[in-house]
């Protein structure tokens, strides 16, 4: 196999079975074992058609879409019944009968669907008319219509309470809640595709629904973070830029930050002209990431603003970093050469103390380098510290993917194991040891 060659691997293709697909398949099957129980009065595909309704990634998810489906079943049911009352001899025998049968249905579907604004659960409109139209249409002209509408009305509440039972089922496990769990994000979190898979993003939520102190710590600004972790429901602030600050998602704001003085940020941006180079200053403003660029015949550094400038999360500014502001990091993007000697001229400089730069080769351009300058206490380190004391939880557990630095140590091509690992720190079963 090739330098850079991955081996074929049936998961790239064939996602697990979740355990959403395993729960509708109980379910359903529950709804067969009441029918059969029931006998002739039932019609199992209603309860089928609610139970897997309400199957749902989380419990709150389960919840609300059972109530809508409640809501919309005890709408639908009573119209019906109205209908029935108020013409019980409605028949479609005839043409015209079936035209005069087809004017009162259409207008009471209307009537249904202004009830569900009156009541203002306009969601469960379509459910109404659902159940609504299956009496009206089909059963009407039953012997026994009354029958039909409880037993509609009937299957569908077993199909809900069936369907919220066995998405709720849970074995009896601990809640570890008092331990702060932090994954890194690329090669960790994410696949190699910088992705989250489907299992994960389900997982997550779920477990911090149910009260998992689960955070991230990155290299990466605010914006990156929420385009790639769009999907998940991060409660606690999360460690960006590398340490350099903590950023609430939920409330996007900035908690905590160490930032470069706008005296040694001065110093910097002298260095980086007296080179010749472009930079990026990011700086935060309001709870807002203002980035600083300049004009530049550097087409990586070019490329770089075109691509990330149309993330609605970015705010590129063209101008000098305006004099008395204070930095959170420098950005350069060169070639490997002139970098390695802008860092080396960083230490001669005197502001190494002050300082903490980091280097590293560019993914998608080679012989070109990234080169990023943060203040020296801008950390993980000190900011799990920090959200340790804030939180005052008794253990941190980390998932990285360099070895020896993290509680767990997770290879690029497992980011699923991260979740699986989470889950089996923060709910053991209540037998385990853990």
């Amino acid at each position: 196999m090739r330098a850079g060659e991955r081996k074929f691997a049936v998961r790239d293709y064939m996602p697990p079975v979740g355990m959403r697909i395993v729960k509708t398949v109980v379910a359903v099957f529950l709804c067969f074992v009441v029918e059969i129980l029931r006998g002739d009065v039932t019609v199992a595909f209603y309860s089928h058609i609610a139970a897997i309704w309400c199957m749902r990634d989380s419990a709150r998810e389960t919840r609300v879409n059972a109530v809508q489906r409640t809501i919309g079943t005890v709408v639908g049911a009573l119209a019906g019944l109205v209908t029935i009352l108020l013409f019980p001899n409605l028949s479609i025998e005839t043409r015209p009968q079936q035209l005069v049968h087809g004017v009162v249905i259409s207008l009471m579907v209307g009537v249904v669907l202004y009830v569900t604004v009156v009541i203002r659960k306009r969601e469960a409109a379509y459910f109404s008319n659902v159940v609504y139209l299956s009496i009206v249409i089909n059963h009407i002209a039953d012997a026994n219509p009354y029958l039909f509408v409880w037993n509609r009305f009937l299957d569908t509440m077993i199909g809900i309470v069936i369907g919220v039972a066995v998405n709720s089922f849970r074995l009896p496990r601990r809640r570890n809640r008092k331990v702060l769990f932090i994954s890194g994000l690329d090669d960790t979190l994410l696949n190699e595709k910088s992705l989250l898979s489907g299992y994960s993003r389900v997982e997550l939520n779920r477990m911090i629904d149910d009260g998992a102190q689960f955070t991230i710590a990155t290299v990466h600004t605010p914006a990156v973070l929420k385009e790639r972790l769009e999907h998940v429901e991060l409660r606690l602030p999360a460690i960006v830029m590398d340490g350099a600050a903590l950023y609430d998602v939920a409330e996007n704001r900035y908690v905590r930050s160490y930032v470069i003085s706008n005296k040694t940020a001065e110093v910097v941006s002298g260095l980086l002209r007296q080179r010749g180079m472009n930079w990026f200053s990011n700086v935060i403003i309001d709870d807002t990431l203002v980035i600083y660029y300049q004009e530049s015949d550097n087409e990586v550094y070019n490329q770089v603003i075109r691509e990330d400038r149309r993330s609605v999360y970015r705010n590129y500014v063209k101008r000098e970093l305006p004099p008395g502001e204070d930095v959170v990091y420098f950005h350069v993007v060169e070639r490997t050469e002139r970098l390695e000697e802008l860092h080396r001229a960083l230490e001669e400089s005197g502001l190494a103390g002050q300082l903490k730069v980091i280097r590293y080769a560019s993914r998608n351009h080679p012989g070109y380098s990234h080169l990023k300058i943060f203040n020296h206490n801008a950390t993980k380190e000190n900011m799990i510290r920090y959200l340790r004391e804030q939180l005052q939880v008794e253990r941190v557990v980390t998932f990285g993917s360099e070895e020896g630095r993290y509680t767990y140590t997770v290879a690029p091509e497992e980011s699923r194991r991260v979740v699986k690992l989470l889950r089996k720190e923060f709910e053991p079963l209540i037998w385990s040891r853990r």
